[in-house]
Parts: structure tokens; C-alpha cells; sequence
């Protein structure tokens, strides 16, 4: 069987492992967190290969990808993988907090570690 030439939007990002199922898939379109070479997509909005999908994911990350494949069943993460090409720019790296200061032994209240030691030694 030949693959089709287009395919709705929430389809192929349901067969592509974007979203766990279709219905998720095309809540994100119908709310606007899925977009189609630059335009809003509805669910029922067409892709065919070659087409840019910029997609926002309940986590927040922003994920593109070119549409290399169209198929309409859900396979492996492997398979999934192959319907696309990640146009993703990587996330900036994450700033590093700075360790909270030493104090020295001795000066304020103990930490919960110190009283921990400190009932030790008094055999509580």
C-alpha cells in the first residue's frame, strides 16, 4: 500500500509520538499549541511532506520538525522517528546555583544534621 499524500495534523502527531493519544493531539491543535508552516492548525488541517509543525507540549518545551513521512498507524519510537526530522534548537544550558556558604562549627542554631549527631552522642 502506498502512503497517502496528506494526512491531518492530528494524526500524524499521534503516529509520530508527539502526544500519547490522538485526542490530546488534536485538543493541542484546537487550543492553539500547534502550528503548520507558521499558521494555526486545526485538527483536521492537512500535512504533507515537507511541511514545518511548531509544536507546544503540556510541559512547556517548544518542539519543530520537518514532516519527512506521512503514515497513519503508531509503531515503535523508532518507526515514530522516521516520520520526522527535529528542527528543535537545543535548550540553553541550565545555570548552575551557586552552594549556600559555609558556616563555621559552632556559630547559630544547629542544623537538622548536627542535632541529629547531637541526640546520638546523648544516646536519645
Amino acid at each position: 500500500m502506498e502512503p497517502p499524500s496528506s494526512l491531518r495534523v492530528d494524526k500524524w502527531l499521534w503516529a509520530a509520538r508527539f502526544f500519547k493519544t490522538r485526542s490530546l493531539a488534536a485538543a493541542a491543535c484546537a487550543g492553539g499549541k500547534v502550528d503548520v508552516n507558521d499558521d494555526a492548525a486545526k485538527p483536521a488541517r492537512l500535512v504533507r511532506p515537507g511541511d514545518v509543525i511548531k509544536v507546544t507540549l503540556p510541559q512547556g518545551r517548544r518542539r519543530v520538525a520537518r514532516v519527512l513521512v506521512l503514515d497513519d498507524r503508531r509503531g515503535s519510537g523508532e518507526a515514530a522517528r522516521r516520520l520526522y526530522e527535529d528542527l528543535t534548537p537545543p535548550e540553553p544550558p541550565r545555570i548552575r546555583q551557586a552552594r549556600p556558604p559555609l558556616r563555621p562549627p559552632g556559630a547559630g542554631r544547629p542544623t537538622k544534621r548536627e542535632r541529629r549527631d547531637i541526640d546520638q552522642l546523648r544516646g536519645r
